[in-house]
């Protein structure tokens, strides 16, 4: 079990709430998601620099785990980075993703992953705005927007127990 923020069948985020951890297959992995969101999130994979669908979204809402669905950031916490990449300053709740070391391509860097699903979402650097000089430098195809408008869609049921 997992302790993380979720939505309500109202559209509000609350937690902690214990959520299952996914414990899927490769195969049934294969199965859930398209050739590179499963590139992306289950190998650890990025998508080139200005190209995701998620990179210059403007609008309202919050941008959830394209495993799982677990909120993790919200367009307030957005901004241009310059990278190409989406970019935010802080995640919609710390519960929800975890950071890991990752010295793969020969440099130290800090993963972001998601907490219930495992998910590889991108990495985290020390070069953001204030306040949290934090940039999370995130995968589009590991997440989905979902607007203002629609975040009681996204209802969990370990929010209602």
């Amino acid at each position: 079990m997992a302790l993380v923020y979720v939505f309500n069948k109202v559209g509000k985020l609350v937690g902690p709430v214990e959520s299952a951890v996914w414990n899927l297959s490769e195969e049934k992995w294969r199965s859930l998601l398209t050739p590179e969101k499963f590139r992306v999130l289950r190998k650890q994979g990025t998508e080139a620099a200005f190209c995701g669908m998620l990179y210059d979204n403007e609008r309202c809402g919050v941008y959830v785990c394209a495993g799982c669905s677990l909120p993790l950031f919200s367009s307030d916490a957005k901004f241009d980075s310059g990278t190409g990449w989406p970019s935010f300053s802080r995640p919609i709740a710390a519960e929800n993703i975890r950071e890991k070391s990752d010295d793969g391509h020969r440099m130290q860097r800090v993963e972001v992953k998601c907490t219930r699903c495992d998910g590889h979402l991108g990495h985290v650097f020390p070069d953001g705005p204030r306040p949290t000089g934090l940039r999370f430098c995130l995968n589009s195809e590991a997440m989905i927007f979902a607007p203002d408008d629609q975040l009681a869609k996204l209802a969990d049921p370990a929010a209602e127990i």
